[in-house]
């Protein structure tokens, strides 16, 4: 298979992207990901000069990167930014649902703020993230790409570590993703959730030892048939993937990739 039929099977030149939590851990490997396929990328988080050097990063590739500072559990900035990349890139064809946090507590001591602040970002902004964009698409009448980043967590318990709020905003996620796929398919939007298991990015790493906590490492390692951690690059081809013209007809999937972690 020549170059050339891989760039009809999985090239996004011409398509723009938008990525929330782009600046750090999994969302600058999606933004990668999509660069190294062709498409443009807009770069949103709250933390400006990361997503500077990401967009750096990704023009290094030859397309175009856009960051946009931008703090989603605000309704109006949210707004603000995708105006600001359709006016400057363009209509988005693909949005990528990254940006989350994962409070930690135990559940019978965890406080309604950091409950309140979960579901703010990890559920509402999505909500939000999608709502908006998927009107744009419906009124565009091209179809379009929505890819949701839930979690394996977002279909079974964490028993590594005591994360209430994001285990139950990624069951939400997970649901959301077959709700849209249905309502949004004569429209040809698809809608579907990509679902990492253990990657060793900033949201499980100690910030004592700056690395993944050995006790939880090996728990981690235990849990997952492959016996290790999900290395930099191994979620490539999945964002590719489901971003591209190959899966034209592939919505409301859960694409797991975790290593087996699912499959005891």
């Amino acid at each position: 298979m020549g170059q050339t039929h891989l760039e009809q099977l999985f090239g996004l030149r011409g398509q723009v992207a938008l990525v929330t939590g782009a600046s750090s851990g999994l969302g600058v490997e999606f933004a990668r990901g999509l660069a190294m396929a062709g498409a443009d990328l807009a770069l949103l988080a709250r933390r400006f000069d990361r997503l500077q050097t990401v967009a750096k990063e990704c023009e290094a590739l030859g397309v175009r990167a856009l960051p946009v500072k931008a703090d989603l559990s605000d309704e109006d900035q949210i707004d603000a930014a995708i105006e600001q990349v359709t006016t400057q890139l363009g209509p988005i064809d693909i949005l990528v649902n990254n940006a989350g946090i994962a409070p930690v507590s135990r559940a019978e001591h965890h406080d309604k703020a950091k409950w309140q602040q979960a579901l703010d970002i990890n559920l509402t902004a999505v909500f939000l993230c999608t709502q908006k964009v998927g009107k744009q698409m419906i009124e565009r009448q091209q179809g379009g790409r929505i890819i949701m980043i839930s979690s394996v967590l977002g279909e079974g318990a964490n028993s590594v570590h005591k994360t209430i709020g994001y285990a139950a905003t990624k069951g939400a996620v997970t649901n959301m993703t077959r709700q849209l796929a249905v309502e949004w398919a004569p429209y040809g939007i698809t809608v579907n959730a990509l679902a990492p298991s253990w990657f060793p990015t900033e949201m499980i790493t100690d910030p004592r030892v700056g690395r993944v906590n050995d006790t939880q490492r090996e728990r981690m390692e235990l849990l997952t048939p492959m016996s290790r951690l999900g290395r930099e690059g191994e979620l490539l081809g999945a964002i590719v993937f489901l971003a591209s013209p190959s899966a034209s007809y592939v919505t409301g999937a859960i694409l797991h990739v975790d290593g087996g972690w699912r499959a005891w």
